[in-house]
């Protein structure tokens, strides 16, 4: 997902090794509908994220956040 791009929720599916994070993901906001963009990286590497979720922002590890399905808003819409 690019920087700033909006998007959608469209599931979530967490690790076998880490099962607990699809709950804990969900309890946070990351639920199907619910509109996602990505603010920034870590610089270096990229890790965390900063994600912001409905009206909450968040930073998530790569491998966190990797488990968000998502689908970008028609249009380029912010």
């Amino acid at each position: 997902m690019a920087l700033k791009q909006a998007a959608t929720v469209v599931g979530v599916a967490a690790p076998p090794q880490a099962p607990e994070w699809s709950g804990w993901l969900a309890e946070i906001g990351f639920l199907p509908g619910e509109r996602v963009q990505l603010l920034g990286r870590a610089v270096p590497g990229g890790d965390p994220l900063v994600v912001r979720v409905g009206d909450s922002t968040f930073a998530l590890r790569v491998a966190e956040a990797a488990c968000v399905q998502v689908q970008p808003l028609a249009g380029g819409e912010r």
